[in-house]
């Protein structure tokens, strides 16, 4: 490890790969070892397992000394290219044409806040519609109560009063109906046309 650290920039591949070669090699030499310490006699062979496990231990740090070697010699390397080739760019001055179209952008403004306010409108008409349909409930049901006293009044039959409900019932459903569709038309209209 002392040489890879004092070795110029031509011989540090070569001293590289003679250290990873060691290591391997001691690693090899480990496993038989690690065959041969079971082969032990009882009572020496849990310090000859400790002996070789401290021993790959320590293999193993000088196998992460490498790469952590490897690591900064490569960012070092890269570090280095990067400042070459930043030195060696020439700068020029910004050509004449330094505009920015924006054009486009603005035409794209201009048309999102037309739709914002067209938006408004269309929400502005639905809550007046609303509030219009609100009031004409109110005097529906004020007629309806009317029409039920003057008919309890009159003595109409009880079937005709139920068919009156049964069809205010289903002009209710119609109403809904409506207005989904509407706003389903609205929502096509939107978003196909602009």
């Amino acid at each position: 490890m002392g040489r890879l650290e004092t070795a110029d920039k031509q011989s540090v591949h070569l001293v590289e790969n003679e250290i990873q070669a060691s290591i391997d090699q001691i690693f090899s030499h480990l496993e038989r070892l690690e065959i041969l310490s079971s082969k032990e006699p009882p009572n020496k062979r849990q310090n000859a397992k400790l002996r070789v496990d401290q021993l790959k231990y320590d293999v193993q740090h000088l196998q992460t000394a490498l790469r952590n070697f490897q690591h900064r010699r490569y960012t070092r390397e890269q570090q280095e290219r990067q400042r070459e080739e930043l030195l060696s760019r020439t700068f020029t001055t910004n050509d004449s044409a330094t505009t920015i179209p924006m054009d486009e952008s603005l035409q794209f403004n201009s048309s999102l806040q037309n739709i914002h306010h067209g938006m408004d409108d269309l929400i502005g008409g639905g809550h007046s519609i609303l509030e219009g349909l609100r009031s004409q409930r109110l005097t529906l049901k004020g007629t309806q109560k009317k029409i039920l006293d003057i008919a309890n009044m009159l003595g109409l039959s009880n079937t005709v009063m139920r068919l009156i409900e049964k069809r205010a019932f289903q002009d209710k459903y119609f109403m809904i109906g409506g207005m989904v569709v509407t706003c389903v038309v609205m929502f096509l209209v939107v978003q196909y046309l602009t």
